[in-house]
């Protein structure tokens, strides 16, 4: 069933402080058309120039995510697309006039609460999604950090955290259906381990940072000296370690509220990939970098399966050997096109199942069977053949004879129980009978013979 793009009814401004800078920042959703997706606009620079969010602007992982454009940054990003893409809205300028996001509480349920106050509004446009056709399993060795995505007909998550703590131990969290997020994964706060937090005083790196916005966890030995002094930092009376090992600054809202940020920054991190993924998530770890380099390998999973047509050997083809009998004037031994499952006005997918009975095998090789390239070439030429005839009516009264072939390449043999998977696309449109396409035969995922066509197309004497 498809769906439709969304985008905000009307303009959402939310002011706060940046965590890294201390500055005041005030940003504002505005309503985009269809296909737009999400940009940022710095309208505090000359220009107003715009950063697209996208993986490919990505320059920094360090203290959450930054994107570079236009010779312009913003940071802190993750909370903002996390809400956009929670709330299943496609299309948003963001207006920003600093270098990075508010952190507000320290997670997206500010976002939330006020783009839904606002409500969404459908568009005309479908909404397109990645999807992929085959697992992936990424390792990311430096961080060791794991994830496994498998194709599904669904967005979901499962995340699991381990540091390695007394304190924060193993923990998971889940997200089953992305409906769920604004109540089960919106308002679950960033956290920090007490080194970390006086560390990054020290380098006066979160000059916005206060008690509120973060869950500050203390799993080492701590004195008394030493809470006096953030307490200081932060302008409160006193502060002291509570159960489960964190600062009495705010109370978990759930056990596992550690984890279920980590799942809140990885939804954030994927809105980067430009369109909703469908696809179950599981991983193990999770952080900015990790999540950054996960994504390009799921883009460049989808490149290359974009490049692939995909087959369902399990449906109905649209043309089964007999329909093509009655197209082409080929007959066996010479008819090396079995089946066609996809045909559009510019398109066509077939296959040939390459058996050990070929006759040609009988020689080429004896000891070593080899599909000789120049019957490769041939079956493709049928298949673009049938592409031809389709665009003409009467098909059966005109035939196909290819007047050029040119930058063939063979990358890969051909052998016994592979099948040949065709794809004859054109490249210009017909003119005067001749027809230019590109020409690709696929075993499995990997591209064995590719070339461009030109074809004739004449009518039978």
């Amino acid at each position: 069933m498809s769906e439709k793009q969304r985008t905000i009814k009307e303009k959402v401004t939310i002011t706060g402080v940046g965590l890294h800078t201390g500055r005041d920042c005030t940003i504002n959703f505005l309503p985009a058309p269809e296909n737009h997706g999400f940009k940022f606009k710095r309208i505090d620079l000359e220009g107003e120039p715009v950063i697209n969010a996208l993986l490919s602007n990505v320059i920094d992982t360090s203290r959450g995510s930054k994107l570079e454009e236009n010779g312009a940054q913003v940071g802190t990003i993750e909370h903002v697309l996390a809400a956009l893409r929670g709330l299943e809205i496609d299309n948003a300028l963001i207006e920003i006039d600093s270098c990075e996001a508010p952190i507000l509480d320290g997670s997206s349920r500010i976002y939330v609460d006020e783009l839904l106050k606002i409500g969404t509004l459908e568009q005309e446009a479908e909404r397109e999604f990645i999807e992929l056709n085959e697992p992936l399993k990424f390792t990311d060795e430096e961080k060791n950090v794991d994830y496994l995505i498998v194709p599904d007909d669904k967005f979901s998550l499962n995340v699991q955290i381990d540091y390695d703590s007394s304190v924060l131990l193993h923990q998971f969290a889940t997200l089953d259906n992305i409906s769920d997020f604004k109540n089960e994964i919106a308002n679950c706060r960033t956290f920090v381990f007490l080194h970390e937090l006086e560390l990054l005083l020290k380098h006066n790196l979160i000059k916005g940072g206060d008690l509120s916005n973060a869950i500050v966890i203390v799993d080492k030995e701590t004195t008394q000296e030493e809470l006096d002094r953030i307490a200081k930092v932060f302008n409160q009376d006193s502060v002291e370690v509570v159960n489960q090992g964190v600062l009495n600054n705010i109370e978990l809202q759930y056990d596992n509220e550690p984890a279920r940020h980590k799942l809140l920054d990885l939804i954030g991190d994927l809105t980067l990939l430009g369109k909703p993924l469908k696809a179950k998530v599981f991983a193990s770890k999770p952080g900015h970098a990790s999540n950054v380099k996960l994504g390009k390998e799921i883009l460049k999973l989808v490149q290359k399966a974009e490049k692939v047509p995909f087959v369902n050997f399990d449906a109905e083809p649209v043309m089964d050997i007999n329909d093509i009998k009655k197209i082409l004037p080929h007959r066996p031994p010479f008819l090396l096109v079995d089946k066609i499952y996809s045909i559009e006005k510019d398109t066509v997918i077939g296959i040939k199942n390459v058996s050990m009975n070929e006759p040609f095998f009988v020689g080429h090789f004896p000891e070593e069977p080899v599909m000789p390239g120049v019957l490769i070439i041939e079956a493709m030429a049928q298949t673009g053949g049938i592409l031809v005839l389709h665009n003409v009516d009467e098909p059966e009264k005109y035939s196909t004879y290819f007047a050029k072939i040119d930058k063939v390449k063979f990358k890969q043999k051909v052998v016994p129980g592979d099948t040949l998977v065709f794809k004859l696309q054109f490249t210009g449109p017909g003119r005067r009978g001749l027809y230019t396409m590109k020409a690709e035969a696929f075993v499995g995922n990997k591209l064995v013979t590719e070339g461009e066509f030109m074809a004739q197309i004449v009518k039978n004497k």
